[in-house]
Order: structure tokens, then sequence, then C-alpha cells
């Protein structure tokens, strides 16, 4: 029997009922015509949804390691009938690996990613590197302890020494030249962070 909750929040399927995209993405200050990276991009459930904000004009790029995450992405753009998102396959641990060019990004979106990796930093840079300047890095991340039983054990969600409590996040984003601007409502078991490059 598994601790799933079956209706954490509405518009969130395919999420694990864990947050809601669309109420999240609402708070990225996202407008026609943007160009944004979502990095760690999984199956798309960000990437199809910041497409439609950025309307025609605009681009999304969908960065993941895994090519099946990337198929799925592929098939969910194409029902959507959108045509404004690329998918590139990248190992963002590696500076330079996601292949966007220096200073050309709006948005780079990091949801449910950091919290994957040892390599935090190297994660970050590569959204700096990527960002224009007075663009915005956005972090979303697992809550420490949020899912936990009332004895302690994990109910869902990663196990807590893979999570990243959020002062911790905000400093390691700061330390890497970033100015926070202000936190996102990401539901109960996910904190948002804002931050822009100056």
């Amino acid at each position: 029997m598994t601790n799933t909750p079956t209706s954490v929040l509405p518009n969130s399927k395919g999420t694990g009922g864990f947050m809601n995209p669309e109420k999240i993405a609402a708070e990225f200050g996202i407008q026609d015509g943007m160009i944004i990276a979502d990095f760690g991009s999984g199956a798309g459930y960000f990437t199809i949804l910041l497409a439609q904000r950025v309307g025609k004009d605009g681009k999304v790029f969908a960065l993941d390691i895994q090519e099946s995450a990337l198929d799925n992405v592929r098939v969910k753009a194409k029902a959507a009938g959108l045509d404004n998102v690329e998918t590139i396959r990248s190992n963002l641990e590696v500076l330079g690996s996601s292949g966007l060019a220096d200073n050309s990004q709006d948005i780079v979106l990091l949801a449910n990613i950091l919290f994957q990796s040892e390599q935090k930093a190297e994660i970050i840079k590569e959204s700096f590197r990527v960002l224009k300047s007075g663009g915005s890095l956005v972090v979303i991340d697992w809550k420490r302890a949020a899912g936990a039983m009332p004895d302690g054990r994990q109910g869902f969600g990663p196990p807590d020494n893979l999570r990243t409590d959020e002062i911790a996040m905000r400093s390691l984003v700061l330390g890497e030249g970033l100015i926070f601007e202000n936190d996102i409502d990401a539901g109960k078991f996910h904190y948002g962070m804002k931050f822009k490059k100056g």
C-alpha cells in the first residue's frame, strides 16, 4: 500500500499529485516571446505549459539526460500543437553541455532536478552561463521532511538525505553569483525560489 495522496492538488495530473505546475508557472513572470530552458525537463509537465505561455514567438528548450523523457516531451508537444519546443539530450552537470549559447535564456527552470545530483553547483553554473543579464533562475525542489510518516519514515518522494533545505539551497545559488528575488509558492511538498542574474 502506498502513501501517495490521490488528490493533493488540482491540475497536477502526471506529477504524482505533489505539485500544481500551472499555478507555480503563473509566478515565473513569463511573457510572450521569451526563451526558456527547462533543465531536467523529465516528461515535460512544465515544458508544455511554458511553451503555451511564451507563444509562437517564444521558445522552450527541454533538456534531460534520458532520451525516453525527451521522447515523451516530443509526443506531448506534438499533441498540443506546439512547434516552439526543442529537446536536447544533455548531462547538465558538465559546464557547456546544454549546447545553449551564453546569455541566451530569459528563464532557466530547475524543477525537481537538484535533489538528484551531487553536482548541484555545476548545474547552477550552467544555468548562470546561459541566462541573459536580468534573466531569472527558478528553483523548485523537495522540502526536507515533507511526506514523512508519523514514525519518521519517508512516505513518498526522495529520501530526506537527498533533499537540500531551503536555506542551504538559497545559499548555494547565491554563491554562484545570482541575486535572490522572491519565494514561489510551490505547494505543501516543495519550495520555490526565483533568482536574478545581475
